[in-house]
């Protein structure tokens, strides 16, 4: 308990010294994309491919899920339109009805982490609506659909998916109803752990631009928590790092996640004796994880891409008041950080309804000099 009041009274201090950052752009950013609508998540394919998830926090209407067309930029439904055509009365099972984060896995398929709650705050269509969608790439065409019923809460928010090939699980983070939740990819199983853990809650309410956030769903004034949010694993596997939005990166070795899948005894309270403090990582847009086993971490107070290494140092990669909520960042082949500044605290979701997004939006790229993960994406 200890270890965790001192990481709150550090992130209370922190939080009182973030502003939003003014300063001067930083020439090695690239602009890779120009959008009209926020993106908080893209992801590419060895051979150049493009996969954009839109939030629709601009009070937009259209596809959730995207293929990015470079040469002339256009984008189009994926896997197609009737996927991204969900309407009330139909069958939750078969359509998305709103997906949260997409990304390529290690076996080269799109998955799509569908919350299935049909807009921010509203409660989860269960049992059908929460799932995974992994689609293959080869045939454009979804190849399964795991239901996440079981694990999910009517509070619920599946955040984000991390692959770990040498047991054949994966990690989800719930950033509704706090926990973890570990799949069997072999058998579709799922299991909740660490709920309501201290390393799975928040400990302040999200923050962006130097300002805490409030709620458009709750109680009249009432501040924004994001729970278990951002998570990555290791490159030797050995390490799951996980945080809530407003930050305080924790980390468990995996071995004691795996065990707890099969043994529910060890879900909770023995499963926490595990968890230790990381880093003293701000309010949080999203993450990466290169090669190095370095962690990148968007701060949404301050603009700014902070790189973690493996024992927990802190150093800015790069600030720039463009940075604004960069959300799930992406490595690529050619050594490039992907980073979808997609400001959704100017979203309907934090503005009573109303959206201050200033469009054009723009993902942009900086070279960090070493590529993604092995085990982390095709």
């Amino acid at each position: 308990m200890l270890k965790y009041s001192l990481l709150t009274l550090l992130a209370l201090f922190h939080y009182t010294t973030s502003q939003s950052y003014t300063g001067p752009e930083d020439p090695r950013i690239v602009t890779a994309l120009t959008l009209d609508t926020p993106s908080t998540g893209v992801s590419a394919t060895p051979d150049g491919r493009l996969f954009l998830v839109f939030a629709r926090v601009d009070g937009s209407k259209g596809p959730q899920i995207v293929e990015y067309h470079a040469a002339d930029n256009t984008t189009t439904p994926y896997p197609d339109e009737r996927w991204n055509s969900y309407m009330p009365g139909d069958d939750p099972s078969n359509y998305l009805i709103r997906v949260n984060s997409q990304r390529i896995g290690p076996d080269g398929s799109l998955w799509l982490v569908d919350v299935g709650s049909p807009s921010f705050g509203a409660p989860v269509i269960l049992p059908d609506g929460p799932k995974l969608v992994q689609i293959d790439l080869s045939t454009n065409e979804v190849s399964r659909v795991i239901p996440m019923g079981n694990v999910t809460r009517s509070t619920s928010l599946l955040d984000d998916i991390r692959f770990n090939p040498a047991t054949n699980k994966a990690y989800l983070t719930d950033a509704g109803a706090p926990a973890l939740i570990v799949l069997d990819l072999a058998t579709g199983i799922s299991r909740r752990i660490l709920e309501n853990d201290l390393s799975t809650r928040e400990y302040l309410p999200i923050s962006a631009e130097g300002t805490l956030l409030r709620s458009s769903t709750g109680p009249p004034g009432s501040f924004s928590f994001i729970y278990a949010d951002q998570l990555e694993v290791s490159p030797d596997g050995q390490y799951l790092y996980f945080q809530p939005a407003s930050g305080g990166m924790s980390r468990i070795p995996t071995t004691y996640l795996d065990q707890a899948f099969y043994n529910s005894s060890l879900s909770e309270g023995p499963l926490s004796s595990y968890v230790e403090p990381f880093a003293h990582t701000p309010s949080t847009g999203g993450t990466a994880i290169d090669a190095n086993g370095n962690l990148y971490d968007s701060d949404t107070d301050s603009q700014r891409i902070i790189r973690i290494a493996p024992n927990g140092t802190m150093t800015t990669l790069v600030q720039d008041p463009r940075l604004l909520w960069v959300d799930a960042m992406w490595i690529d082949g050619q050594n490039r950080l992907w980073m979808p500044a997609a400001q959704l605290n100017r979203g309907t979701p934090f503005g009573d309804g109303t959206s201050s997004i200033q469009k054009p939006l723009f993902v942009y790229t900086i070279d960090i000099g070493v590529g993604s993960s092995r085990i982390d994406h095709a």
